[in-house]
Formats: structure tokens, C-alpha cells, sequence
């Protein structure tokens, strides 16, 4: 008699089953990663023949006015949202006042205008904070080696206003100094700038992700310190959140964390805790890592796009990142 055959046991639930083919995955991803969601930042240079790729930042380029007009076009063909401009300022114009900080002629400012000549319904976005055009590298006035809060904030708001006169639709607070979003929300109403948004760089972490990006603008060889007494400090959550909340209750439309993927953790909190439109800057750093692993090939570009859905898991409804173009056109390509 043969033996009874001996029935294998099989798993109640094969989760396998929704993973097998590509047209099931994409059926059931839980979240996506479309251009609607990419801002791109650019630099704009003010200084002769300082176009050209940043050593620091390999396939990322600082761009004359020009430059920026054809980067704008590009960003409104491909469908990207909004365009953030960071500025690459005379070294021999940066003084321990700032006044440049609101020059209507600015590069930033020329910049503003030159953009919405070309692509007047793309959003664009500006920095406001002082580290552009102070010769001591900070983003806030320095006495005796204390950055000034009062003080920097009322050259913020100037900042401000003369952004919003250039015709910025987004301000981007990254200074980190308290009670500049209530200045700079009462200032834009007063002024007539109403319709003007602020996306805070609420929870901006003292980090050393951001070195490429001084390079970038030109500020690495002029920091005098550090900053860790103004932004925040690696190791606390609770004082990010508290960060947002008042942000929010000073008047900003949106919160952003920064550095991005090192701080997914404080991403999810913020849209979990707040509901209001939470976005991440891939910053500097963590796009250097990337691109010079993925250029030496021991990473597949495809990483790329694994990183941005880290961002969209984590809450974020926005992602600042120089890889937006990129992206743009490999999702136009599916």
C-alpha cells in the first residue's frame, strides 16, 4: 500500500501574487513619484565666465541670465511645477551689511524677472537668507561673533519684499531665524503682496550634507563658524516639530525639512502631525553621493528615482532636487 501522501503546507496569504508582473505592481504601488512633485533648483551667476559645471556638484551648472531663461523653458516643456533660483554672487560685493541681500538689480531679482519674461506661469521660488552676500558667510548679521536675530530679520523682510516686487510667487525662508515668517507675512500683506507664498525651511538641520551647495553659491571659503546656534541640531525631533507648529501659526503656506533623506523620519512626523503641504530638499549632498557613485557605477541610476519615492513614502508632497529634469523626462518617457 503506498504511503499516504504527505500534503505540504502552503501559505494562507501569497503575497507574491501582486508582485509578479509589472503591470500588477503598478496596479498596486501605494504611492508614486509624478513631476508635479519636483522643484527644480538652479544657480545664477552674476560673475563673468562663472557659468559651468560645479566641481562639487558633477552634472549640475551655474547659469548666466540666459541660461536661466532656457533652464525655465526647459522646466515648463517637461511640466515641472516651480523652479527655485539660488544665487552665485560677487565675492568682491559682499559686505558685513548685506545691502545687496535686496538690491532690486540682484542677481536673484534679475533673475526673477528674466524667468517670467520667458515662462510667466511657472512658479518660481527664491532663498531668503543673508549667506549669499555676507562676506562673513552666515545667513543672519554677525557681531562679535553672534549672529543677530532681531536685526537679520528686518533685512529679511527688505529681502523679502523686494523679491515679491520682482514677481516671486514662492519665498523661501531658509535662515532659520525666530519670528521671521510673522515679519514676513505682515510685511508681503501691508505691501499689497497678499497672494505671495511662504514655504519655510521650518526644520533646517545644522548638517554637513550642505557642502557642496556653498560651494555651489560660492560661500564655502567665507563661513566664519559654523551654525549650529540657528539651525537645528541633528539630534532632536521634538524641537523640529515645534519649529513647524509655530511656523504655521506665524502665517507660512508650507513647511519644508531639510536635509531630505537623512531626515525622512522628521518628514513623516510633519505630515502625519500637521496635514500641510510638506516638502524635502535632496540637497547638495545627497545628490553629490549619488551622482559620482552612479557615474563610478557602482550604483544604477535607477537609484534616482528609488530616493524620490523615499521622499513620497515619507509623506513629503514635494521634493526639491537637482536631479527634476531628469526625472521629468524619464517619466514623460513611460
Amino acid at each position: 500500500m503506498p504511503a499516504t501522501p504527505i500534503i505540504a503546507p502552503f501559505p494562507a496569504t501569497r503575497l507574491r501574487r501582486l508582485r509578479r508582473t509589472p503591470a500588477l505592481r503598478a496596479l498596486t504601488a501605494e504611492r508614486h513619484v509624478s513631476t508635479e512633485n519636483l522643484i527644480w533648483p538652479i544657480f545664477v551667476t552674476e560673475i563673468p565666465g562663472g557659468e559651468g559645471e560645479i566641481p562639487s556638484m558633477p552634472g549640475v551648472d551655474r547659469l548666466t541670465l540666459d541660461g536661466a531663461k532656457r533652464a525655465a523653458e526647459r522646466a515648463m516643456n517637461l511640466g515641472i511645477p516651480a523652479i527655485c533660483i539660488f544665487p552665485h554672487s560677487d565675492p568682491d560685493l559682499k559686505t558685513e551689511g548685506c545691502e545687496r541681500a535686496w538690491d532690486p538689480e540682484n542677481i536673484g531679482n534679475r533673475a526673477i524677472r528674466a524667468i517670467k519674461e520667458v515662462a510667466p506661469d511657472l512658479a518660481v521660488m527664491t532663498d531668503i537668507a543673508l549667506d549669499p552676500y555676507n562676506i562673513n558667510g552666515h545667513d543672519g548679521f554677525v557681531r562679535n561673533g553672534v549672529i543677530l536675530n532681531d536685526e537679520t530679520v528686518e533685512a529679511l523682510v527688505r529681502m523679502a519684499l523686494a523679491q515679491a516686487e520682482a514677481g516671486a510667487d514662492i519665498l523661501g525662508p531658509s535662515d532659520m531665524m525666530d519670528g521671521r515668517i510673522g515679519a514676513l507675512r505682515r510685511a508681503l500683506e501691508q505691501a499689497g503682496h497678499k497672494d505671495v507664498a511662504i514655504l519655510s525651511y521650518a526644520a533646517k538641520y545644522a548638517s554637513g550634507f550642505y557642502g557642496p551647495f556653498r560651494d555651489a553659491v560660492g560661500a564655502s571659503g567665507r563661513l566664519v563658524g559654523d551654525k549650529k546656534t540657528y539651525q537645528i541640531n541633528p539630534a532632536n525631533r521634538d524641537e523640529a516639530l515645534r519649529c513647524v507648529a509655530r511656523d504655521l501659526a506665524e502665517g507660512a503656506d508650507m513647511v519644508m525639512v531639510k536635509p531630505g533623506m537623512p531626515y525622512l523620519d522628521i518628514c513623516r512626523e510633519v505630515k502625519d502631525q500637521f496635514g500641510a503641504p510638506t516638502y524635502a530638499y535632496q540637497v547638495s549632498g545627497e545628490y553629490a553621493m549619488m551622482e559620482s557613485a552612479i557615474r563610478a557605477g557602482w550604483l544604477k541610476r535607477e537609484v534616482v528615482m528609488e530616493s524620490l519615492l523615499s521622499f513620497r513614502r515619507a509623506g513629503c508632497d514635494g521634493i526639491l532636487t537637482y536631479y527634476a529634469p531628469q526625472v521629468a523626462e524619464a517619466l514623460a518617457q513611460r
